[in-house]
């Protein structure tokens, strides 16, 4: 699987992997020693819960480090700005509740809807791709269909 993300969302994800090498393992090495000190490791819960976080940890750097090595760089300015694409920034009109949105486009791993961030290949990411200001798209939901027309493309 390819990962797409901006040269910012790459520095950011490298910059976490570091932290998470460098700091969270020492921090969850010496959580494990201190709690092998209590004793009887059969019923020790600090330990257990020790071990349970250095695998999260282990199993988060492992896949970050995947998405590094399979991540294609996106550049935001480049393409077309009439047509919506993976970086566009897209102001909606949501025709239901009659409001103005704003959406910028990356891959899922940069996504933050709270944020306005949202996936390429997320419903409305997806119905978004391609089209161009003034065209009104339909994203088929679970509750049903909802109904956005694009104001611009940034």
């Amino acid at each position: 699987m390819v990962h797409l993300l901006t040269v910012e969302g790459k520095k950011q994800l490298e910059e976490k992997l570091n932290y998470y090498k460098t700091v969270r393992r020492v921090e969850v090495s010496k959580k494990i020693g201190i709690a092998r000190e209590f004793g009887d490791l059969s019923e020790n819960s600090e330990y257990d819960a020790a071990k349970e976080e250095q695998a999260q940890i282990e199993a988060e750097i492992r896949e970050m480090e995947d998405i590094l090595l399979t991540c294609q760089i996106i550049n935001p300015t480049e393409g077309a700005s009439d047509t919506v694409a993976i970086g566009s920034t897209v102001k909606l009109y949501d025709e239901e509740f009659d409001e103005e949105l704003e959406y910028k486009i990356l891959g899922s791993t940069e996504s933050d809807p709270a944020n306005g961030i949202i996936s390429n290949i997320s419903p409305v990411g997806s119905a978004l791709i391609g089209h161009k200001k003034g065209d009104t798209i339909k994203v088929k939901m679970d509750g049903g269909d909802i109904s956005y027309k694009i104001l611009a493309i940034k």
